[in-house]
């Protein structure tokens, strides 16, 4: 049997942008034509979809590495870079992405199809075609592509059903869901047989209901207590709840406290208390029942909620139960549990430096930094010139300045040294 995976880690890597060409025209009777080097192509994006069949996480158990192809370097005659492959990851519908270190929700994917590009490839560099100016008309320098960083992210899945069961361990909800539905759930008497949610088709006059078993719960759930919080996700977009109690109390619990107990983890937990309920008292036919019942009614009639006596077992009391259902279904609204997020791209930018002053030097680093240094050609005279005027551009004499930078101090960029000039 398959095993359920519904929350993974993985790290996720759009591709590198392509390098700029340094390219000049060449062919007979022409032997110092201008610059024509391409631009790099840009790397592939990182798009997550949510397919019908796709069920679980657990093709991320063992792979939790996902990487985008890179850009093709740029090539001569102005000829563009191939852009990279994007990479399509599928995941099952109701699967939310959200940033590894915080709950900052990424992209909400609740139906087949829907699609978010989490991180978008790097852009390609420029040839040097595009740095051929009347006054810089051959260009010896090109720019690098963007180099992507990887990002870890939390995929949590959210079952998407119609109907969901609740209750305590071992009242019935894998029978009921088997007599309900085709879905054979496995069935024993004994606490904790369903460790993850099972799923299964109700079908009514050529309705097709969805119907979750979500395991059993216990007291404290909502705050981590046993396995209920790992699960109670798995109700947030559920119309209607089927809450089933063992009404004979033959485990000798209080079908009422039981009730009552349930209700309070699901009011803990997003206000899952606020979905509509029909109360399923489970185990009709064994000794007992009966007064339970009554004592059931007495607390759910005043609330208006529909209490309903049924025996799995027995299959007594089924076809009241999907009556019910589907009487109550069409006036439960969907369950929004998250707002509406935009499309949200991670991928980071070279931006930002940092100058520091120690051992008589001042040192300048930071993402954008390190592009630019790759992106300049220290041979060359113009493409220094090219690198002067992009610090200036950019703030960094400024910033040099004002941490007291002097004419003829050392600056060190990366590996590369030289002396400051205003």
């Amino acid at each position: 049997m398959e095993s359920f995976i519904d929350e993974v880690s993985i790290t996720i890597k759009a591709g590198d942008g392509g390098n700029g060409c340094i390219s000049f025209h060449r062919e007979k009777f022409i032997t110092h034509g201008g610059p024509d080097g391409g631009d790099g192509g840009h790397g592939g994006d990182i798009v997550f979809i949510a397919e019908e069949n796709v069920a679980t996480l657990i093709n991320f158990h063992n792979r939790a590495w996902f990487a985008a192809e890179n850009g093709r370097n740029g090539l001569s005659q102005r000829r563009t870079g191939k852009k990279g492959e994007d990479l399509y990851i599928p995941v099952p519908i109701g699967t939310v992405i959200k940033k590894q270190d915080g709950n900052e929700m990424l992209a909400d994917l609740k139906a087949a199809g829907d699609k978010s590009m989490l991180l978008k490839g790097g852009r390609g560099g420029w040839g040097n075609a595009h740095f051929a100016t009347p006054t810089r008309q051959s260009p010896h320098f090109a720019k690098p592509g963007l180099k992507t960083e990887a990002v870890m992210v939390k995929l949590e899945l959210k079952m998407i059903a119609d109907v969901g069961l609740v209750g305590f361990p071992n009242v019935g909800k894998s029978s009921l869901l088997s007599v309900l539905t085709p879905a054979r759930p496995k069935i024993s008497n004994y606490h904790f047989t369903t460790l993850s949610p099972n799923l299964g088709i109700l079908r009514y006059r050529e309705q097709d209901i969805v119907v979750a078993d979500i395991p059993g719960l216990v007291e404290g759930a909502s705050e981590g207590v046993g396995l209920g919080i790992n699960f109670l996700r798995h109700i947030e977009r559920t119309r209607l709840i089927l809450h089933v109690v063992d009404i004979s109390g033959s485990e000798a619990r209080d079908p009422v406290e039981d009730y009552i107990k349930i209700n309070h983890e699901l009011s803990k937990y997003r206000q899952l208390v606020q979905v509509p309920q029909i109360v399923i008292m489970n185990k009709m036919d064994l000794e007992g029942a009966q007064a339970n019942a009554e004592r059931m009614n007495k607390l759910l009639q005043p609330q208006g909620i529909l209490a309903l006596p049924v025996s799995c077992l027995a299959r007594t009391g089924i076809a009241q139960v999907i009556d019910s259902v589907m009487d109550i279904l069409p006036s439960c609204p969907m369950r929004e549990t998250e707002t509406q997020i935009p499309q949200t791209i991670l991928t980071p930018r070279p931006s930002g430096f940092n100058v520091s002053h120690k051992q008589g030097a001042y040192t300048v680093d930071g993402p954008s930094m390190r592009h630019l240094i790759a992106s300049v050609n220290f041979a060359d005279h113009e493409s220094l010139n090219w690198f002067q005027k992009k610090l200036r551009q950019t703030g960094v004499v400024d910033a040099l300045t004002e941490a007291g930078a002097k004419e003829g101090d050392t600056v060190i960029i990366e590996d590369i040294s030289f002396d400051f000039v205003e």
